[in-house]
């Protein structure tokens, strides 16, 4: 299926060298803040307490969320579960400056202080809110799911590269994982530059990303390939030229009913499901950008040839087909 036909190439790779440099710049500035600043973990991550209400009738989130606030609990994150009149409320465990570590004892009571504060302030704004049940996620679960997380991002990106040597070639597999580490470094900047919550959601749209991003490479390697079988008087970059531009109304299709979905996320999901739509957002974006200009360019620039794929054509012996 196509919107459009472009009857003429769009010489991409002539300008493969200054997009890149912009890549670099930004990959740069996206470690930058990482190392810097670092990412704002949530509390799945750096541990802390839930507390399960409910009400009488559906949950007003946003209410809850300037009750808690107002309350002094600004860092809440508020979410509905189960039944539209349940609501789960997650808070990191309250810091004392200046104070020696406290105990596991001092920490419990300073949790049930705190989850009392914060009920009482529901209770001030609706009566009618039951407490259900508090739990404590301990540091090292939080640090279980950081490890965990971590590895799940090293298994993904493992399997891409096996996956792409096996089915092209080490050249295609090396630059397409650059290509990917690039959208995923890139997204960890702009949340390490925002501040914004970095919590289980959000690693799941990194590593959505991933499969997203890796996706656009093996359409444009696809297309590579099939232009090194059909067209052998063409330059590597004229047949890479000619890969991108006849994808172009296939990546406009896919990557346009995509983002639709994800901004409608962002704009009307509310704050559960903000992070997730934000770090999709971005890796669409720039998944785009890096199949195009980052994983084409750097195949090209490792020499990729006809014969990495196809086998060269033999030339006709003038003796074959001769009666002797």
């Amino acid at each position: 299926m196509e919107l459009f036909r472009i009857k003429r190439d769009i010489p991409f790779m002539r300008h493969a060298l200054v997009f890149n440099v912009i890549s670099a710049l930004t990959f740069v500035a996206a470690v930058f803040f990482l190392l810097t600043k670092g990412l704002h973990l949530s509390v799945e991550f750096t541990g802390g307490t839930s507390l399960e209400v409910s009400y009488s009738r559906a949950a007003d989130l946003e209410k809850i969320r300037s009750t808690l606030k107002a309350a002094g609990f600004a860092e809440a994150v508020v979410q509905g579960f189960g039944k539209a009149q349940d609501v789960v409320i997650r808070m990191p465990v309250p810091k004392v400056h200046g104070a020696a570590e406290l105990t596991e004892k001092e920490t419990n009571a300073q949790v049930a202080a705190q989850n009392e504060k914060a009920f009482a302030a529901l209770k001030a704004a609706d009566a009618d809110v039951i407490q259900q049940r508090t739990a404590t996620v301990g540091a090292q679960i939080g640090d279980e799911l950081a490890h965990d997380g971590v590895m799940a991002l090293l298994f993904v990106i493992v399997g891409v590269m096996l996956y792409l040597a096996i089915r092209f070639e080490w050249k295609y597999s090396v630059s397409a994982i650059i290509a990917n580490l690039h959208d995923v470094v890139i997204i960890l900047g702009f949340f390490a530059f925002f501040q914004w919550e970095f919590d289980l959601a959000v690693l799941a749209a990194v590593l959505a990303v991933l499969g997203y991003s890796v996706n656009e490479s093996v359409v444009i390697f696809d297309r590579i390939r099939e232009n090194f079988r059909k067209q052998r008087k063409m330059t590597v970059t004229e047949v890479i030229d000619n890969a991108i531009t006849s994808t172009i109304s296939r990546t406009i299709i896919t990557h346009g009913c995509t983002q639709m979905m994800v901004l409608s996320m962002l704009f009307f999901g509310g704050p559960t499901l903000e992070g997730f739509a934000k770090a999709l957002t971005i890796g669409i974006c720039f998944g785009i950008y890096s199949s195009v200009f980052v994983a084409a360019a750097i195949a090209m620039w490792l020499g990729v040839k006809r014969e990495d794929l196809i086998v060269p054509l033999k030339e006709k012996d003038e003796t074959d087909g001769a009666v002797v």
